[in-house]
């Protein structure tokens, strides 16, 4: 049977070998491609697939704003260890992770140890760093047709924690100045560092405020007060919960003395036009991502 390109490069994707191992396990077998990829591990050739069971609980954040400041990623790769993740290997496998979903958006980019159009290119690290490596979640947003203004990332050090703010403006003039890239790039080091999960109050949907009164009513139920002032304490505080998470409502962490919201009012008048948030998306390793949208 004649061993094709095609089959030499999928026993490659699926098992991290060389190019000549995985060509003469082919023959050997006749084609057979389960029976390949055993021979390849009976050899001890197979890295990736030996490797896939591994936990991949460590790894790192990257961003990518494009040059025109449109569109922003974030992607999460995951490995095994910290030494791993620091790595100039690694570090480069993040980069060509983020211009991929950059370029072709994360649809093809499955969950877990399948990686789509990039499984080789996983395959071909996980044989170089020795380590399981995944991509673990991986999000593109793009400001629309028509709509001005400009994004800017933030990676902390590290880099277990990676954020995207989108900000909207009324003009070009405006979006391209040092002055909103500033203004975009304060509000990037913000969310990383206070974490809203929703962009205003309204858009926080009534489950998560009822999961919450539920948590507080609970809190309060042997305090032998009347359920009027319960009542009254628990709106209080789940205002008070609200202003945690909701960003516009947060202190600005440069000047805790201002809102968000106020913030952006400041620097509108400044500016000579409104500004606003239409979307942020903030990624910490090993947990769920927080974004909001305008709405």
């Amino acid at each position: 049977m004649e061993v094709t390109a095609q089959m030499v490069k999928e026993l490659r994707t699926r098992t991290g070998a060389g190019i000549m191992d995985c060509k003469e396990a082919l023959r050997e077998v006749r084609g057979d491609f389960e029976e390949a990829v055993r021979h390849l591990r009976e050899k001890g050739l197979a890295k990736a697939a030996n490797k896939a069971g591994r936990v991949a609980s460590e790894g790192q954040i990257s961003a990518l704003v494009s040059e025109d400041g449109r569109t922003g990623v974030l992607v999460e790769v995951n490995c095994e260890t910290d030494f791993v993740a620091r790595t100039d290997d690694f570090q480069e496998l993040l980069g060509r992770v983020a211009g991929h979903v950059a370029k072709e958006g994360p649809d093809g980019i499955a969950r877990g140890a399948d990686a789509g159009p990039l499984q080789e290119t996983i395959s071909e690290a996980v044989s170089k760093l020795g380590e399981n490596i995944l991509i673990a979640r991986a999000e593109r947003y793009a400001l629309e047709d028509g709509e001005t203004g400009r994004m800017a990332s933030y990676i902390h050090p590290g880099g277990r924690i990676g954020v995207f703010v989108a900000v909207k403006c009324d003009s070009e003039d405006v979006a391209q100045s040092p002055a909103l890239g500033e203004v975009a790039k304060d509000l990037a080091l913000h969310v990383a560092a206070s974490r809203p999960t929703h962009l205003r109050a309204d858009l926080v949907p009534e489950a998560v405020l009822d999961a919450e009164r539920e948590i507080l009513l609970a809190q309060q139920k042997d305090s032998g007060k009347p359920e009027n002032i319960l009542a009254k304490i628990v709106d209080g505080r789940i205002r008070k919960y609200l202003r945690e998470i909701c960003l516009l409502d947060q202190p600005y962490v440069k000047d805790p003395d201002l809102t968000v919201e106020k913030m952006l009012s400041e620097r509108g008048k400044e500016l000579g036009e409104e500004i606003s948030v239409s979307h942020f998306l903030r990624f910490q390793l090993g947990e769920g991502s927080e974004a909001g949208d305008a709405g």
